[in-house]
């Protein structure tokens, strides 16, 4: 039986990967949990759960909590609540499933503790990636992709080797504005942008998919997971999900995953991870998929995708600004305090006042991730006046 400690429990992730829990108790048991402050969720998954430590946002949080659930399950909060959950010695796997740059360091304190990660927060490798894989070798612990794409990758890279491996491809559903164009764009609301056509997300990662933001940081993603080079690696739109990426091999054989956009059977597989297990979610039906259809992305309407791109490319901290730059953006567009298209404007304007530091540390991240978001308040604030 493996021990998980569960950080962003109360997310889309982190709930989805408790109904995987759910259906294998003799499989998977939980000992830690983490979460913001949604009180009443976190009760029950306490009460469910029995966990030995619970870490939530703030004090206030943690001693309403304490009032609310009886037994022995330790609550702690903040910084300090994170690095206890991620941390806690009885956990084999920390699930990392919070939202934004938040996630870097309780990863990275995990590694350090010993213990393997199933990782669903992107923005960890965007920001931090090559600390983060230098860690996960010196550890000798396992790293598992959750995303649906990333985890499809895993899959068939499995048992292959990577000198042979010509090209990484990513597939996109497109997002509830494929074929648009820039001026189509201008005047979209939050409620369109957050209209997914297949998937069910939290609204952070809707919102990036969107933009095709999203796919831009699965790119820089692929390239710390797999130390595959850029020009190794292509997204493409694929709207009907159903092919989560593909490895194309020097040969000219290509291998894909296939499988419904159901995000627990990669949350499964992760958690799994080197065994297969039963369970009951949607299978394929061949029969009544009628078509598979590719088709490229826009990358002068979805300016996003470019700019990480361009991001990654560059190096150093350019990514984590980046990164900083979209999340302070696509907050700002959900409060419905800038438009659809500012996002990109953010972005842009944040990358090219940032001056690249190359050689990384995670105080270097650290301080490039609050300068940029710095910067990008700033940004907003004018595009409100």
């Amino acid at each position: 039986m493996k021990a998980i400690s569960l950080l962003g429990s109360t997310g889309s992730i982190g709930t989805q990967s408790l109904d995987v829990i759910r259906q294998h108790p003799k499989e998977f048991r939980i000992v830690g949990l983490a979460c913001n402050n949604k009180l009443e969720i976190i009760e029950g998954q306490i009460n469910e759960f029995r966990p030995e430590v619970v870490s939530v946002a703030d004090n206030e949080t943690a001693e309403k909590l304490k009032e609310k659930i009886s037994g022995k399950t330790e609550v702690v909060f903040g910084e300090r609540g994170l690095e206890t959950a991620a941390t806690i010695e009885s956990a084999d796997t920390v699930v990392g499933a919070l939202v934004g740059f938040l996630g870097l360091k309780p990863t990275i304190q995990a590694i350090r503790a010993g213990k393997n990660i199933a990782l669903a927060n992107k923005e960890t490798l965007v920001a931090g990636g090559s600390i983060v894989m230098k860690e996960v070798r010196d550890k000798g612990v396992v790293l598992t992709p959750i995303d649906s794409e990333h985890c499809a990758l895993f899959q068939c890279l499995n048992g292959e080797k990577i000198g042979q491996v010509a090209k990484l491809i990513i597939t996109c559903s497109g997002g509830p504005f494929k074929f648009k164009k820039t001026e189509e764009l201008r005047n979209v609301t939050v409620e369109q942008a957050l209209g997914h056509p297949t998937w069910k997300m939290g609204k952070k990662i809707t919102i990036d998919s969107s933009t095709l933001m999203n796919k831009g940081l699965e790119i820089i993603e692929a390239h710390w997971l797999y130390g595959m080079p850029y020009e190794k690696i292509e997204a493409i739109m694929h709207p009907q999900s159903i092919v989560h990426s593909m490895v194309e091999f020097v040969d000219g054989s290509v291998i894909g995953q296939i499988g419904t956009h159901d995000m627990r059977t990669p949350i499964q597989y992760a958690l799994s991870y080197p065994d297969r297990i039963p369970n009951d979610f949607p299978k394929m039906d061949f029969i009544k998929t009628q078509k598979l259809e590719f088709f490229p992305l826009d990358e002068e309407t979805f300016e996003c995708l470019a700019y990480a791109k361009e991001a990654g490319n560059i190096g150093g901290t350019m990514p984590t600004a980046m990164n900083a730059a979209n999340e302070e953006a696509v907050y700002a567009f959900l409060d419905k305090k800038i438009g659809f298209l500012d996002i990109a404007r953010v972005v842009r304007k944040s990358m090219d006042c940032h001056k690249t530091v190359s050689r990384l540390s995670l105080e270097e991240i650290i301080e490039a991730d609050r300068k940029a978001r710095e910067g990008a308040r700033k940004e907003i604030a004018g595009m409100r006046k």
